[in-house]
């Protein structure tokens, strides 16, 4: 992966879902930066995160966008100790059984094989089983929503005492120290 990929998303959440979610950046800011603003980005995130497709339609990127929002209102929806809304849930549950991905295990790796006929609905089923597996399993008690200023974005705190504070202490968490230090 490119330096210019790395720049271009946040590819530093261990959760893929979340970091589908992290496509739409500074959610809580003032201008929401929206870095899937055409087909071919959509493609190049998806061959970032180990879900290559060959090529992303207009109507799949609408679809990969409606997806990518359903799985953030129901992440948020958790990170404040409220239920999803029920429209959100259908279309996690729709996408993720509309997908034909199969996990294998090559070069020592997980991968996902993708069906030729239609690899961007097993990519989006791939996320949605994704954001299914977190919001609905045993560790959505550690769904939040990033405290950094303008964020918002979600992750899943991994930390032993369950007060993690921000999606990325290299992003988020070090804005926050710096504004302190300046303001010191």
């Amino acid at each position: 992966m490119t330096e210019d990929v790395r720049r271009l998303f946040r590819l530093d959440n261990e959760v893929l879902a979340f970091r589908f979610t992290a496509t739409l950046s500074d959610r809580a800011g003032a201008s929401p930066r929206e870095r899937l603003t055409g087909p071919a980005l959509l493609q190049l995130w998806l061959e970032a995160v180990g879900l290559g497709v060959a090529d992303v339609a207009p109507a799949e990127l609408k679809r990969a966008v409606a997806l990518r929002e359903a799985i953030y209102r129901a992440g948020a929806a958790i990170a404040s100790g409220a239920r999803p809304d029920a429209a959100d849930a259908r279309a996690l549950n729709a996408a993720a059984a509309a997908g034909h991905a199969k996990p294998a295990l090559g070069d020592e790796r997980a991968e996902w094989c993708l069906t030729k006929a239609a690899p961007v609905r097993d990519a989006l089923g791939v996320l949605a089983t994704d954001a299914i597996r977190v919001l609905g399993g045993p560790d959505r008690g550690r769904v939040k929503k990033c405290e950094g200023p303008g964020c918002a974005g979600l992750f899943l705190d991994s930390s032993r005492a369950n007060n993690r504070r921000w999606c990325s202490m290299n992003t988020c968490g070090n804005k926050v120290k710096k504004a302190r230090i300046a303001t010191s």
